[in-house]
């Protein structure tokens, strides 16, 4: 595979001047795409609509149910396999939420570190398979799966962001970094960078939301 040197953010790409006003008018930009609204819009939604239901499972004590001891004996016994493959698919932008399923897993009683290990693994070959898919078969391929004015709007931003855009995205859950995985085999950016920044940021996720999810846990007594 031959790599081509990834784009960066240059001051020619902030407008010529690179002063701290035009990063902050590129970010603001960058706020206002109208994928990147509704995405941002759907995570508020979704982490609302989570934090109502954990309330409500404290207030009814539903934690000590039937119910509940039968889906920790479930992730107990089959957690691991289904979050690698859950996140491998997610990976590949298929909406399973991943995160939501890290903190579930954690919550009833998954291992903390194995399913850092496991979740972060199974999303980062997720994107793999986006970078490889979009790097070997191109536009035509890229379109079928990314509507042609979002796909625009991506590599606009990603003309002026490059790997910082990446990693912002990798850190914030319900940001569609699934989609940029395709830009950078598009673009043909650098393998070796896409991997780790693929794998580090969300390592650091998946670990934030597995310690939520078992405090949760205790939380609601579970």
């Amino acid at each position: 595979m031959t790599n081509m040197p990834e784009l960066r953010v240059t001051r020619a790409d902030a407008g010529g001047k690179g002063t701290d006003g035009d990063a902050s008018r590129g970010f603001s930009d960058l706020l206002k795409t109208s994928w990147v609204r509704s995405s941002l819009l759907v995570g508020v939604v979704i982490a609302a609509v989570g934090l109502i239901l954990l309330g409500l499972f404290r207030s009814f004590d539903v934690g000590q149910s039937p119910f509940f001891g039968d889906l920790q004996a479930f992730v107990a016994d089959y957690g691991l396999v289904g979050i690698f493959f859950a996140t491998l698919l997610a990976g590949t932008v298929v909406p399973l939420g991943s995160p939501a399923l890290v903190v579930a897993a954690a919550l009833f009683g998954a291992p903390k570190i194995p399913l850092i290990g496991v979740a972060t693994t199974g999303f980062t070959l997720g994107m793999l398979v986006n970078y490889g898919l979009a790097y070997y078969l191109g536009r035509p391929y890229v379109r079928k799966k990314v509507s042609a004015e979002k796909l625009d709007d991506i590599i606009h931003v990603w003309e002026r962001w490059g790997w910082v855009l990446y990693t912002i995205f990798g850190l914030i859950p319900v940001l569609p970094v699934e989609l940029l995985a395709f830009v950078c085999g598009l673009l043909k950016t650098r393998v070796d960078v896409f991997l780790i920044l693929s794998f580090v940021p969300r390592l650091v996720v998946f670990a934030m939301l597995a310690y939520f999810g078992d405090y949760v846990g205790g939380w609601i007594g579970v």
